[in-house]
């Protein structure tokens, strides 16, 4: 089949990442993949797609009523033959029907876990009407399902949950460390996420204070925050010297070294205030590293407390900083946590099994939605 993969964005981030791994895969099982993005955008996403030799294509949306983008979109698709339009994330979701519509082809939305358009009735009903015109719409995650289901009046069965996939590749501990000077016999605590506030980092170094007020070697502790610059930014980094945080905080913004990242780390730790299904979580897991995530979206579908982490309500540094003391000071937790981690990676969030599911939907002889 000939496949377009549409997103609205194209910086480092994990709907991103999930596209570049989807197209892939999918390419090595004999389709051909067209990465569709935004003509303004920063071009990481565009670079990484031409580094694995595929030949991206760009649409332009110049208001928020673009008939223009809908009729670009629709060429496009007639003169690379589309077969199915894959849109990720409500803008595409959107401009992708009407193109898919225009050409009579099969579309199919995957949300991510971006739910800005349930703040406003507009946006729900348009995006409503979307989806009753795909093929088939998917959630990341069960609770990301439930969310859509109640905000676009939609019954459930009209939902598939597709839980993303990724590659699991090993990294260094050793490289990591050394770069930034920290010892081997230190804890180092990573987090791994785009620096915008839904993320909770700002909760993450409220905690971090807490855990060396309390800790018996401050000096050992270590947190590097690795993400996409964003608008917290230039505000966690006030924190961080607001806190006398400064000596044990590394902000690095985004690394196109993660498994090297999440090798080097002792504790993993995602104190999202909201999410979808991160990928992140799932290449912590991977790399058996121990846990500590908020009970938000799709992560207690994929930690189960006490099993393969520890999970802690979101805004509560007071909780975070408790569960992230527990495994500083207890090595044979993280180390059974961790393991138990990477079993349960590997055989539920396979890349295959999500690849497995998408074809599925492709080539379906009855539509979901």
């Amino acid at each position: 089949m000939n496949i377009a993969l549409l997103l609205e964005s194209d910086g480092p981030g994990g709907a991103e990442r999930m596209l570049l791994t989807l197209a892939k895969g999918l390419r090595e099982r004999g389709h051909h993949v067209v990465p569709v993005g935004p003509a303004d955008g920063c071009g990481w996403l565009a670079d990484q797609f031409r580094n694995e030799g595929f030949e991206p294509e760009t649409f332009v949306l110049k208001r928020a009523v673009d008939v223009g983008c809908v009729r670009g979109l629709a060429n496009l698709f007639e003169r690379h033959r589309i077969d199915v339009v894959h849109s990720h994330e409500f803008s595409m979701a959107v401009y992708g029907a009407m193109a898919a519509l225009v050409g009579r082809r099969r579309h199919v939305i995957t949300l991510h876990g971006s739910r800005y358009f349930a703040r406003h009735r507009r946006r729900r009903i348009i995006l409503r009407l979307a989806v009753q015109s795909a093929w088939a719409t998917v959630a990341v995650s069960d609770d990301l399902a439930m969310d859509m289901s109640r905000d676009l009046n939609l019954s459930p069965e009209k939902i598939t949950v597709i839980r993303n996939g990724q590659e699991l590749p090993k990294g260094s501990r050793s490289t990591f460390r050394e770069e930034l000077g920290i010892a081997d016999h230190d804890v180092l605590i990573v987090a791994v996420g785009s620096l915008y506030p839904v993320k909770g980092h700002s909760d993450l170094l409220e905690a971090l204070r807490l855990v060396l007020d309390r800790s018996n070697h401050p000096s050992s502790i270590h947190l590097v925050i690795a993400g996409r610059e964003g608008s917290a930014s230039q505000g966690l980094r006030h924190r961080a010297e607001t806190l006398v945080l400064t000596d044990s905080v590394h902000i690095l913004g985004h690394r196109d070294d993660i498994p090297n990242v999440l090798a080097g780390a002792d504790i993993f730790c995602l104190p999202s205030l909201s999410e979808g299904f991160p990928l992140a979580l799932i290449e912590a897991m991977g790399s058996a590293t121990a846990i500590v995530a908020t009970s938000v979206g799709g992560v207690p579908t994929a930690i189960r407390d006490g099993i393969d982490g520890i999970l802690v309500p979101p805004g509560n540094p007071l909780a975070l900083a408790t569960a992230l003391l527990r495994l500083i000071n207890d090595q044979s937790t993280r180390c059974r946590l961790g393991g138990s981690a990477s079993v349960r990676a590997g055989s539920l969030f396979s890349l295959s099994a999500m690849i497995d599911a998408y074809e599925s939907i492709y080539s379906s002889s009855e539509r979901t939605t």
